[in-house]
């Protein structure tokens, strides 16, 4: 006898038997594959940082502040102990124009004792501040009891890392580095705020490192074409307080190839 086969006409509602249970089986089959697809990317996804931006929440921070290299305010942790916390303006932004307004008001505030709200940013011992409107939270201060800063000479160092933003790598974009970000650094550098150069070693541990010119100014605009991307820098080391300051040379700039972020030292 000749075999007859099932004939499903798509637009109908009755489904024949053997054409039902087939479905019914590719759609688990598919099912359980696609669950196992979700789970096996998500295990090989990096793990985000616990870097934290509190951008609903107001603080106030008391210390020295310092425009040099870049605007900061030097904090007593304990006798001899201190802290630089780096000023940040709101969105892609350094904090010239709020330290500007401040100053309007209350004249230079240079090494003098200020208190300053805005949001914090912190990760891994690092912390920054995204100063909040001096309208709205207005800044007092008053002469400086901390002794002089002290910059301490580490000779000359030779490195391999990555230029960041801080703002973004600290706590507010997950991922802050490498190439998917890259774009979004160079604005916020371009926009003022201080470029930090970050480098891990083989044992996983992290530096980072203000980034100068050789005489220690300012350095924004003329390292954009090297943030984002695997590069060896060589420059004068120098250690204030918690942070380490870099001094180079643009020329002593070069690219690397590659995408790693694991760097030797």
């Amino acid at each position: 006898m000749m075999k007859k086969d099932e004939f499903y006409i798509g637009y109908i509602d009755n489904v024949p038997p053997k054409t039902k249970k087939k479905l019914k089986i590719t759609v688990y089959i598919l099912l359980i594959v696609v669950i196992l697809f979700a789970i096996v990317f998500s295990l090989f996804q990096n793990k985000f940082k616990n870097s934290t931006f509190e951008l609903t929440n107001i603080s106030e921070i008391t210390g020295t502040y310092h425009n040099n290299p870049y605007p900061s305010i030097r904090m007593e942790l304990q006798p001899n102990e201190y802290k630089n916390v780096l000023l940040l303006g709101f969105g892609k932004f350094g904090a010239e124009k709020d330290i500007k307004n401040i100053e309007n008001r209350l004249m230079s505030i240079e090494g003098q004792e200020v208190s300053i709200k805005g949001n914090l940013v912190y990760y891994n011992g690092k912390t920054l501040l995204q100063v909040a409107d001096s309208d709205e939270f207005p800044v007092s201060k008053k002469e400086s009891q901390l002794p002089e800063r002290t910059i301490n000479s580490l000779g000359e160092i030779e490195i391999e890392g990555e230029i960041i933003d801080p703002k973004c790598y600290f706590g507010v974009m997950k991922p802050g580095f490498g190439k998917i970000h890259r774009s979004c650094a160079v604005r916020c550098i371009s926009g003022g705020i201080p470029p930090v150069f970050t480098t891990v070693n083989k044992e996983g541990i992290s530096e980072y490192f203000m980034i100068t010119d050789a005489k220690g100014n300012k350095i924004n605009h003329d390292i954009l074409e090297y943030v984002g991307q695997p590069v060896k820098v060589k420059g004068e080391l120098e250690q204030l307080d918690n942070w380490f300051i870099l001094k180079l040379n643009i020329e002593d700039i070069k690219l690397l190839k590659g995408n790693s972020k694991i760097y030797s030292n």
